[in-house]
């Protein structure tokens, strides 16, 4: 083995021996699981050694975490599960809420489709009127008039939905 490899092992070796323990703990408050923090930090400690002669100058401990914290996230995403009970996991909300929704539902749905996105960017996704206009191409002011004509419309098409029942504002 040539010394500038013998070198970095070492050198990889003894931040494992004095950084394991410090991140399994890291590991475990992240996913809360002692095997799965075990299997997050002996994949993240793998990736490491992969890029020690990179990483080794700079700060490893955080380029570990980091790992921990992106494979952690993956791991959720990817056994996100529904599990089947005997009874429903959420109350039906009061008939006034549901006949609410459903009035809203239909008057968005009789929108015109560029009437519809601008109110599904700014309010739903929550975007701003720059954000927005440029997502469709158009200019902030198009983004301001339609966003007005599609809450007047709202209101025409839903008069039971009122102003001061949650329908949005305009935002300046």
């Amino acid at each position: 083995m040539e010394p500038a490899a013998s070198e970095g092992r070492d050198g990889y070796v003894a931040f494992v021996e004095n950084h394991q323990h410090r991140l399994l703990r890291a590991a475990y408050l992240v996913c809360g699981n002692r095997h799965q923090a075990e299997d997050l930090l002996q994949d993240a400690l793998l990736k490491l050694a992969l890029r020690w002669s990179s990483v080794r100058e700079g700060d490893p401990a955080a380029y570990v975490r980091s790992i921990l914290y992106r494979d952690t996230v993956s791991w959720w995403r990817r056994r996100r599960r529904e599990w089947l009970s005997a009874q429903p996991p959420e109350r039906v909300s009061a008939d006034r809420d549901g006949a609410l929704r459903l009035a809203l539902r239909d008057a968005v749905g009789r929108l015109p489709p560029r009437q519809r996105a601008v109110l599904v960017l700014r309010y739903y996704e929550d975007l701003s009127e720059a954000a927005t206009a440029e997502v469709l191409g158009v200019t902030v002011g198009t983004v301001k008039s339609q966003c007005h004509a599609a809450l007047r419309r709202l209101r025409e098409l839903a008069p039971e939905l009122g102003h001061d029942d949650g329908l949005p504002t305009e935002r300046r």
